[in-house]
């Protein structure tokens, strides 16, 4: 997957969730994590069980105005405001950092104005913030990432993805690689 991506939080109410969402992070593939205006250490979190916080860079900025995100970086807040996007109709920016707010409040004024983006997840009422990020993190993951499309039925996809061969489309079918295991032949059939 092209780009990459970072998440953090504004604040921290509970040690445990930002854990377990620097773990997500970790897992999801993510470039780097941070704090902003947040007391936050692995130690008391115990839910990073991955150790994402020396496994990829962590950055604990003091307060807003000393957040310094790596240039072309689009900040997008996670937040549930009445203008924000619904996040299965968002884009996401090939280079972004997502910020969530403390479980005990939200994001602040300040945070929101510096966000390039708000998205909110369509839920009725506010979920735990390491839910949250993950959901976004999976958005982000499944909608940039390289996936055969859903199927219109239930199960699995239909069809297989396209590997690229010298720049055209090439799909491994289960008839074209039985081709290729019996009597490789001297020219592709697809090819020529």
């Amino acid at each position: 997957m092209r780009g990459y991506f970072g998440i953090g939080v504004e604040g921290v109410s509970k040690q445990s969730n930002v854990g377990s969402l620097f773990r997500s992070a970790h897992a999801f593939g993510g470039s780097f994590v941070f704090t902003v205006a947040a007391d936050y250490t692995r130690q008391r979190s115990g839910a990073d069980t991955s150790d994402a916080v020396t496994q990829m860079p962590f950055y604990a900025y003091p307060s807003i105005a000393e957040m310094d995100l790596p240039r072309g970086c689009k900040l997008v807040g996670i937040e549930l405001v009445d203008d924000a996007i619904e996040l299965p109709s968002f884009h996401h920016p090939l280079q972004a950092a997502y910020v969530l707010g403390r479980e005990r409040g939200s994001l602040t004024p300040e945070m929101l104005a510096r966000c390039d983006f708000v998205v909110k997840i369509p839920t009725k009422f506010c979920i735990n913030l390491g839910i949250a990020g993950a959901l976004v993190m999976y958005d982000r993951v499944t909608s940039l990432g390289r996936f055969a499309p859903r199927p219109v039925r239930s199960g699995g996809p239909t069809e297989a993805l396209a590997e690229h061969v010298h720049g055209r489309p090439v799909f491994r079918t289960p008839e074209r690689m039985a081709l290729y295991r019996s009597d490789p032949p001297a020219t592709d059939p697809i090819d020529g």
